[in-house]
């Protein structure tokens, strides 16, 4: 394992801490330093705004076109997060330990995928927060196909804040994938969206439960099949619950509705693999292709009316989806404005969350705080760190 890491200060001592006592040395990189703002460098914000008034609208608005002193510091940071990528893809280690900055981590992870500029702030990097991509080699050669297994996993809750790149938000979606289920691990079960959780599965609905715990969730939406109900249930009583832990038991109630849109075909939950491992792995025939359209299809209906959902009065706006990865996949493309063909550039496990904040409203882009958040499942998760049967030497 090698740990490459930014020239500053900051940057050193945290690589310092993680790398203990490993006989390698750490592997400084100038082009993981930090975002270069120029002129902007060091202002506070009220004294950019006092300053530069018109441009510095434009460094919050739309920070991908952000022009000062001759230079464009969010395409300058992508294309050194590109060159970053060259060096770590070419070393000979499996596994490549980078520690950066928050806007440097962001350009990586997006330009990874081929994301462009107009991603900065919406695929968060938050202080200690951990993303993993996954690199496997293609037949024949060529570029490696990119899978982002975990985004932004944070010491604490992902939940815990109220704000998204330092904007306070008050509309919120949590993407609950259901935990797993009886037939989960065979292979070929017909009316697998019947199988109920498994012990595993209710442990990590309870868990998730728990992680919701201190959210006033204002609804709950599911997919009809069995594990996703169940898997909302836990949830919805925890929640309702919850006001009775202290002296004054005063029950609130939290709507949940069933959402025939999140339903998910069978054919996607014949192996215990993900979305992203089921689309790379060549299973999809021609029928199946026509399975994951009609997903892909479903899942447009389905993202505009939980967009609808949110388009509340309250303040603050709360919804937990739940339902099995696949559609959550289909539902995080959708945020993003991404096509079909990315659904397999991301992972999701069972029992896992995906948070997704709107601090513009659901009306403008989502922001999204964390993928396959799996922390809050403890022993109960599969490690990030776990050995995949498709590991390969470059």
């Amino acid at each position: 394992m090698l740990l490459s890491d930014s020239p500053l200060a900051r940057s050193r001592r945290t690589a310092e801490i993680i790398w203990a006592d490993r006989d390698d040395d750490l592997i400084p990189d100038s082009d993981l330093r930090e975002i270069d703002l120029y002129s902007f460098q060091g202002l506070l914000k009220n004294e950019g705004k006092e300053r530069y008034g018109v441009i510095y609208r434009q460094w919050q608005k739309n920070a991908a076109n952000f022009s000062i002193d001759g230079h464009y510091p969010v395409r300058e940071l992508w294309d050194r997060a590109q060159n970053c990528w060259e060096r770590i893809l070419a070393h000979e280690g499996k596994s490549v330990l980078v520690v950066a900055h928050n806007a440097v981590n962001q350009a990586l992870v997006a330009s990874s995928l081929g994301l462009g500029t107009e991603y900065f702030r919406i695929l968060l990097q938050s202080n200690c927060g951990a993303s993993v991509l996954d690199f496997t080699p293609q037949a024949g050669g060529g570029p490696p196909a990119v899978c982002l297994n975990r985004l932004n996993q944070t010491p604490n809750s992902p939940v815990a804040s109220g704000s998204s790149a330092g904007r306070k938000t008050s509309k919120r979606i949590i993407l609950a994938c259901q935990g797993a289920t009886q037939n989960s691990a065979e292979i070929g079960v017909s009316g697998m969206g019947y199988a109920p959780l498994n012990m595993l599965g209710i442990i990590q609905s309870q868990k998730t439960a728990e992680l919701l715990l201190d959210q006033k969730v204002n609804g709950i939406l599911c997919s009809p099949q069995v594990a996703a109900f169940d898997t909302a249930t836990t949830i919805c009583e925890v929640q309702e619950a919850a006001d009775c832990l202290g002296a004054d038991c005063v029950p609130r109630y939290v709507e949940m509705k069933k959402l025939l849109e999140l339903e998910i075909d069978d054919a996607f939950q014949t192996k215990q693999k993900s979305f992203g491992e089921i689309a790379q792995s060549g299973w999809l025939g021609s029928m199946e292709y026509k399975t994951l359209e009609g997903l892909w299809n479903q899942s447009k209906a389905a993202w505009q009316a939980l967009l609808n959902e949110l388009q509340d009065d309250t303040s603050e706006r709360i919804l937990v989806v739940v339902g099995h990865p696949g559609i959550n996949l289909a539902l995080i493309c959708r945020c993003l404005d991404l096509t079909m063909d990315y659904m397999s550039s991301f992972h999701l496990d069972d029992g896992s969350i995906s948070v997704i904040d709107f601090p513009d409203g659901p009306k403008g882009r989502g922001v999204v705080r964390c993928t396959n958040y799996t922390a809050h499942l403890g022993r109960w998760s599969i490690p990030i760190t776990r050995t995949m049967e498709t590991d390969e030497e470059f």
